[in-house]
């Protein structure tokens, strides 16, 4: 065998790691390998003599006193000073089960929880897998923690993240609390069925007994599962005082909430408007009786169904916490990649073979074109080895998809991750591969305040901005006052030396949008082009995002312009424009008036370029650029271009996650998908275009040489 190239050797490797972790050992009756922080306890004469037992049982008197004492007959003798029997034996054995079945849900589950068995058979003790343990770590972490558990999880298709949520429900109901009601509610009435036969088959072989306080007389022959009512949903467990109620979405009625501790939503990507009720309404009446308090469980779990609803909405809110929010969701997010779930797998028949896949990812890592419709580019195959994959699982990948025709349809049963989970209509108008390489550059900003004039007093209304002094006053003094909930964000400040001024170093663009929190946001983009004298990229420095009126953010804008060595300053007016046409405005446009207005006291203000025709006509400048089915094509060619040849530095994460939700449509126009914003990346857009095609490079100059040249008339305070 040839030697093997060094990236082929640290890919396999590599590949051996990943293996180890996904195949690692998982006992879930000795404990070992399972979920959360364990303590290794030695009990030889007990059935299970040596245990990694959940680091919580510890805190239990008789199970400290039990591995202190190293024997049940040691723990008899010593701490209970009774002569050693069986039958005592036997008594602190069914103790220490219990209490593990208590503390330890994987053990409960491979000992006492029957399931239906994949491919048929007999039905098969539950044992978890790496994706159900990883879900159950999030149960658990809540639970332990006394915080409520609130989980909304995306799934790839077949590896019992909705089982396990019900089991767990159980768990809790059985074993925890009496008296804590379940209510499950699945999108239609074949898959309630489905959960109602796993509640059937998991309690048919549960022992009566394990439903009973230990010492409590009990019957084989006692019913543990009774229907309430004679034709209802709504089953009781009368040992434990709980009910279990089934509802599904195509019936609202069935899905009303009351006395409810727990509730499970599955597949709630895929539920319908149904009788003048949307999804978010079932949900709401399904979970507005619960508390927010410890042992109390909300769970959304769905495979993804396009973008823009209600489960899409949820799920961004609680996996991509908007920073700016001044309350973030109540839920965590998980998703689990099909790669780490055991079954999608193919090994390989031999150590050539593992050799000859791994050379061919490395050598075809570039290629960025498929062969055929079955098949994915290698720069693909070469993401998901970067994502985390195994050889194995990208061969099976490859098996796999080769029978689907697209990659949308592979990626809506096996999404590689939570971006491409979400299918979508239109086709993504950035490359996701180049979009990741400007996440070298995001941070979080070095400061986070707001920009004030010393000619304000400071009260008016937050904005910094006062109607009730003269305008140009608004521009004087200007400070930058640092406050933790400000929402301009400042990578770098402007860097003013008094001997030297750089012309046309900074760039501010502004996109408008509405006053409320439920409208778009409206954002002001400083951009820094002094690099582009020496041929280097331009970078974003800083950037205010929020809601105002539309003549405080006009002003804003040209306070952060003036702060930045008086940038130029442009603002998209067709918002404002569209507004004067919608309202009919009495007395002409009102949007020039603002602009107008601004451009009296602030001279570096941007305006369109006039034709011969208009300058012949007197015509007056109109200021702002304008974004229309013109001009939206050509900027939009612009960001490509800059971000296909990493032409700029972002410094916003944010604006990274407009760039893969942004899509030109089946008509032709652009826009993002459905649900997600654009604010962010239209300030580049237009920013970009404007600073590569009607801007002059920087220059450097002496301000000795520009007081020279105004006394002499031969500069303007707007060309400096």
């Amino acid at each position: 065998m040839k030697p093997l190239i060094a990236p082929v050797a640290e890919i396999l490797k590599e590949n051996d790691r990943r293996n180890e972790i996904i195949y690692a050992k998982f006992d879930p009756i000795t404990g070992e390998g399972s979920v959360g922080e364990r303590l290794r306890v030695e009990i030889p004469d007990f059935i299970i003599p040596v245990q990694w037992l959940p680091k919580s049982m510890m805190v239990v008197p008789f199970v400290r006193k039990l591995a202190k004492a190293g024997s049940i007959e040691g723990f008899l003798a010593g701490e209970l000073g009774v002569e050693p029997n069986p039958e005592d034996a036997s008594k602190v054995t069914t103790q220490l089960i219990r209490l593990r079945c208590r503390h330890d849900f994987p053990f409960w589950c491979a000992t006492l929880v029957k399931v239906k068995k994949k491919g048929g058979g007999d039905d098969i003790l539950f044992r978890l897998w790496l994706p159900q343990r990883k879900l159950v770590e999030m149960f658990e972490k809540s639970r332990l923690a006394g915080d409520p558990i609130r989980i909304i999880m995306l799934k790839a298709r077949q590896w019992g993240g909705s089982t396990t949520t019900q089991l767990y429900m159980a768990w809790l109901q059985f074993l925890h609390r009496k008296g804590l009601n379940s209510l499950i509610i699945a999108h239609q009435g074949d898959a309630s069925v489905e959960i109602k036969d796993m509640f059937d088959r998991m309690i048919a072989g549960y022992p009566v007994e394990m439903l009973h306080p230990l010492g409590e007389s009990w019957s084989e022959s006692e019913a543990k599962m009774v229907r309430v009512g004679k034709f209802g949903s709504i089953f009781r467990v009368p040992q434990r005082n709980c009910k279990i109620k089934l509802g599904s979405a195509e019936s609202p009625d069935s899905c009303r909430g009351g006395d409810y501790n727990l509730v499970h939503l599955s597949e709630v990507g895929v539920w319908k408007k149904t009788d003048g009720k949307a999804p978010e309404d079932i949900v709401r009446s399904a979970c507005s009786g619960i508390l927010y308090k410890p042992y109390t469980m909300i769970v959304y779990e769905s495979t993804a169904n396009g973008t823009g609803n209600f489960f899409h909405s949820e799920y961004q809110a609680a996996a991509y916490p908007d920073p700016d929010a001044k309350v973030p969701s109540q839920f965590s997010a998980l998703f689990i990649p099909w790669y780490e779930i055991e079954q999608y797998s193919i090994p390989f028949k031999s150590l050539k073979e593992t050799i000859e896949f791994a050379c061919s990812l490395w050598k075809g890592r570039q290629n960025q074109t498929a062969m055929s419709t079955r098949e994915e580019s290698g720069r693909y195959l070469w993401w998901l080895w970067e994502k985390g994959a195994t050889l194995e699982a990208i061969n099976w990948y490859v098996h796999e998809r080769a029978g689907r025709n697209s990659h949308a349809v592979m990626a809506s049963e096996y999404p590689s991750d939570d971006v491409e989970a979400f299918v979508h209509s239109g086709s993504m108008v950035f490359d996701k591969y180049l979009v990741k390489e400007f996440e070298k550059a995001c941070s979080p900003p070095r400061f986070i305040g707001e920009i004030q004039s010393g000619q304000i007093c400071g009260k008016s209304e937050g904005c910094a901005i006062s109607p009730r002094i003269e305008m140009k006053e608004n521009l004087r003094d200007l400070k930058f006052i640092p406050d933790s909930q400000g929402s301009l964000h400042i990578w770098a400040k402007p860097e003013i030396d008094p001997e030297v001024k750089v012309t046309n170093r900074y760039l501010v663009v502004v996109d408008i949008g509405g006053r409320s929190n439920k409208a778009d946001w409206s954002v002001i983009a400083v951009f820094d082009r002094i690099n582009m004298i020496d041929g280097d990229r331009q970078a974003i420095v800083a950037q205010w995002r929020g809601h105002c009126d539309i003549d405080r953010l006009a002003w804003r804008a040209a306070q952060i312009a003036a702060y930045y060595d008086n940038a130029l300053l442009v603002i998209e007016s067709n918002t404002l424009e569209t507004r004067d046409r919608e309202r009919q405005v009495e007395g002409g446009d009102q949007s020039q008036y603002i602009l107008n207005q601004i451009s009296k006291v602030y001279d570096n203000l941007y305006a369109r370029r006039q034709s011969e025709d208009e300058i012949r006509q007197g015509l007056p400048r109109k200021y702002g650029f304008h974004t229309n089915i013109a001009t939206k094509p050509m900027i939009i060619t612009t960001l490509i271009k800059c971000v296909r040849d990493h032409l700029y530095t972002e410094r916003d994460r944010q604006v990274l996650d407009e760039f893969l939700t942004y899509e030109k449509k089946q008509n032709g126009a652009y826009g993002a998908i459905a649900g997600k914003h654009d604010d962010l990346l239209m300030t580049r857009a237009i920013g970009l275009h404007i600073s590569l095609h009607e801007m002059d490079l920087p220059k450097i100059i002496k301000l000795s040489e520009i007081r020279h040249k105004k006394r002499r008339g031969h500069v303007s305070e707007a060309s400096i």
